[in-house]
């Protein structure tokens, strides 16, 4: 696709990687096909290749419209077709680079402005966690809408105490601690289990996903640059052998600090190795399977069922990492699939998606549990808190992490 990029963004970062995306692409269409919110809407501008087309606008010099900001505000940022472009254009890299263009030029209304800044600054808050236990508290008395982003109390095992050799930090992430804390707890019992201790920074937070895609990119920054601060004596040192996500959504996020900072002079270097080292949960199963095997009496996994997994969109198209964790928790003996179809599309969590954009974000999840209960499944589970609080708002079958049933199966053998 060719390109003459306005004056404005000649020669700078934004405009010369923007155009080095956009002349990758050669506008085939091929994205349109897995694109949740065009299958929905139909509408070219709400496809990758129309947003695409509205970007390319921008950047040679038009003036963007509220229209424009609303089709970019609909993207989910899902990736997907990313992993169908068959030119390697770099999506997720160019919306957030249009988001920001937009945002600087168009004036949002006071109400939408004042939503975003209550996500951005409320979700990585510490007052998050108290808010969180006062709506637990009195969760029979929200209405729906407010019930089903606040899940009941979790009842959470007890964190290991064993000392290992063999260690690993693990990212405790802004929301989950407070909303399904027993995640953290299962993981760690789970690392445990196979040899490995867990470690968590003190200092570490937000992974800084929630204010960089909400286009407060520096304060996104920010959380970033603290955390590499808060784990740099673990990796300099060479006391941890990776840094573990067991939410996707931070995950594919951390594994981008080196590219987000590559031009800070300070951090380029330490983000890039930050990266490197940052492993999703689902990339250690293969080493632990042989151990956990003899740790799992026979029958123990099979126990739970049928179970239905969904794979997060910042798994599968973020990350790109497809098959691991159906096949690894196979071996160790669970029944676990995934849908026969649309098991690529977005469940409608993505993010704080499901505030901004309600209507579109529902009718993505219903249609997402339409496949997944064709498969009568006693659980459902999956890898990112934020699908998995947005796929319980619509069914009572049990929605879970997928390492929560590894520690109930190893628990019932112990």
């Amino acid at each position: 696709m060719q390109t003459h990029l306005a004056p404005e963004f000649q020669n700078t970062a934004d405009g010369l990687a923007a155009e080095a995306i956009l002349r990758k692409c050669v506008h085939c269409g091929f994205c349109t096909a897995t694109c949740p919110t065009y299958q929905l809407l139909g509408d070219e501008l709400d496809g990758p290749r129309g947003r695409i087309y509205l970007m390319k606008q921008v950047l040679e010099g038009q003036i963007p419209t509220r229209k424009t900001q609303l089709h970019l505000d609909r993207c989910l940022t899902c990736r997907n077709c990313e992993s169908t472009c068959p030119s390697g254009v770099q999506y997720g890299h160019l919306i957030d680079i249009g988001r920001k263009i937009v945002d600087a030029k168009v004036e949002r209304p006071v109400a939408e402005k004042a939503l975003r800044w209550a996500l951005k600054e409320g979700l990585p808050s510490p007052l998050f966690a108290p808010a969180m236990k006062l709506g637990q508290a009195v969760r029979g008395l929200l209405p729906d809408s407010l019930k089903s982003k606040v899940p009941p109390k979790q009842a959470t095992r007890v964190w290991p105490t064993a000392q290992h050799t063999r260690k690993v930090l693990m990212l405790a992430g802004c929301v989950q601690p407070a909303m399904m804390p027993n995640i953290n707890v299962a993981t760690a019992r789970v690392l445990d289990a196979a040899g490995l201790q867990t470690v968590i920074a003190p200092k570490a937070g937000c992974c800084g996903a929630v204010k960089f895609h909400l286009n407060d990119q520096e304060g996104g920054k920010a959380h970033m640059r603290a955390n590499i601060d808060a784990w740099w004596p673990y990796v300099d040192s060479g006391t941890v052998e990776a840094i573990v996500m067991n939410a996707s959504g931070c995950g594919v996020t951390v594994k981008d600090y080196g590219h987000i900072l590559q031009d800070d002079p300070i951090y380029a270097a330490k983000a890039h190795r930050i990266s490197e080292l940052t492993k999703d949960l689902s990339e250690l199963l293969p080493d632990w399977v042989p151990t956990l095997q003899g740790k799992l009496q026979a029958g123990k996994a099979g126990d739970v069922g049928q179970i239905a997994f969904h794979p997060p969109c910042t798994l599968q198209h973020g990350q790109q990492l497809r098959g691991g964790v159906e096949k690894h928790l196979g071996d160790l003996g669970f029944t676990l699939s995934t849908a026969r179809c649309e098991a690529h599309l977005c469940c409608g969590s993505a993010g704080t998606y499901s505030v901004l954009n309600p209507d579109l974000a529902y009718q993505l999840r219903d249609r997402k549990l339409g496949v997944l209960n064709e498969m009568a499944p006693q659980v459902i589970v999956s890898a990112n808190i934020g699908c998995i609080t947005h796929l319980q708002s619509g069914t009572a079958t049990p929605v879970r992490h997928w390492v929560e049933l590894l520690d109930d199966a190893l628990a019932a053998a112990a």
